[in-house]
């Protein structure tokens, strides 16, 4: 009988598990445009000052000197500036424009008046302009190796001279249903289960970050189905493939056997959680894994935030994804030794569990935020912080 792995542990072996297949991976130079959703595979450091020179931020008067100041030029943004030599000079300056050398102030417009050709004014306390490598110096790292590449992250690349980022690949995914009491369309009846998992795996696979790249099912109850559905997975260019069902030793669960027969290697075989007891994570030899989810829909969804979540954080190049905390509004019971993960919704502000959370049951976790974690030998309180693992 095989022990099962706790759940802390479960996820840190497949993210390290993750992270050492990643790493024989070469990272790959990436347009700024195209690397939205990447990781960095190396440290984000500026290649110029930033401001690479002092600019003005706001429309008025760079000026050298006590005033009144004579209008010597005009600088606006994207001009070279010649320097301020003389005391009592100044130029006309818009925001973005370069700051001349020699500059000892500079005056808002609606702050000053002109006469003659002369310029008054009083700057005000703080300095209306940014001085050269305010914001960082030039080979000053600004985000590490291991960071998602957001927008944001773009922007600033973008603004330091980037006009690519070295990233790392983004995970593909494949999605294997098992079950020949499965239909792809119309209503349960008659023995006949309606499929929840193929639409909704992918989507959700998605969402973590993951490009699925195949899908398949329902797959037919066999060992040599079985088999050939995982090899078209790896064909297909998977590095993660999800099964759902099969997970157990029943007489129409192949799985295992199928994982024995491509020689695959387990990372985590059955973790102490509840629900979704029955999950495991192996690598087949060719470095791809299989993420083994049960079959009913609510445990299904208990692995893809229990070990998928981890692994996908692992084949991009990133830590461990990051939980929240909630106050729990409401008692949730303990489950002895196994981990309990309890969907829960946010009720003025805390969390209190849902109806409708059996195994088979998808109505509560269409109605949930999450899952709040109840370490093993605890029980939740109202009123205690509770870990929470959102859904995406």
């Amino acid at each position: 009988m095989t022990i099962p792995i706790a759940w802390t542990a479960a996820r840190e072996a497949v993210l390290t598990a993750a992270h050492e297949q990643k790493a024989q991976e070469p990272a790959a130079s990436v347009p700024l445009f195209e690397a939205d959703g990447r990781t960095l595979a190396e440290p984000l450091v500026t290649l110029t000052d930033l401001p690479a020179f002092p600019t003005s931020s706001v429309d008025g008067w760079a000026a050298r000197g006590p005033a009144p100041w004579r209008i010597i030029g005009r600088v606006l943004a994207g001009d070279t500036a010649k320097p301020l030599t003389d005391d009592g000079t100044c130029v006309e300056i818009a925001t973005g424009g370069m700051v001349p050398d020699g500059t000892t102030a500079v005056v808002r417009v609606e702050d000053s008046s002109t006469t003659d050709g002369l310029v008054s004014g009083e700057p005000r306390r703080l300095p209306d302009w940014r001085r050269q490598g305010e914001e960082a110096a030039a080979g000053e790292e600004l985000l590490p190796a291991g960071t998602p590449v957001t927008p944001g992250v773009i922007g600033l690349a973008a603004s330091c001279g980037y006009d690519t980022l070295v990233c790392r690949s983004l995970p593909t995914a494949a999605v294997l249903v098992f079950g020949d009491e499965l239909l792809t369309s119309g209503t349960p009846g008659h023995g006949r289960v309606r499929d929840a998992l193929g639409p909704s795996v992918p989507s959700w696979l998605r969402r973590a970050g993951a490009t699925v790249v195949h899908e398949r099912g329902p797959v037919a109850d066999t060992l040599e189905d079985h088999v050939a559905a995982l090899r078209a997975a790896v064909a297909a260019g998977a590095q993660l493939i999800c099964t759902t069902g099969g997970t157990m030793h029943g007489p129409v669960d192949h799985l295992h056997p199928a994982l024995a027969e491509l020689g695959a290697r387990y990372i985590v075989n059955t973790v102490a959680v509840r629900p979704g007891f029955p999950m495991l994570v192996a690598q087949l030899p060719g470095g791809q894994f299989v993420a083994g989810l049960p079959g009913n829909p609510q445990s299904t969804f208990v692995a893809l935030v229990s070990l998928v979540l981890p692994l996908l954080a692992g084949l991009a190049g990133r830590p461990m994804p990051e939980s929240s905390t909630v106050t729990l509004g409401a008692d949730v019971p303990g489950r002895g030794d196994f981990t309990h993960l309890a969907l829960v919704t946010l009720t003025a502000g805390r969390a209190h569990p849902v109806g409708h959370v059996g195994s088979a049951m998808l109505r509560g976790l269409a109605n949930s935020i999450g899952f709040a974690v109840v370490p093993p030998g605890t029980e939740g309180r109202a009123g205690d912080l509770a870990q929470l693992v959102p859904l995406l």
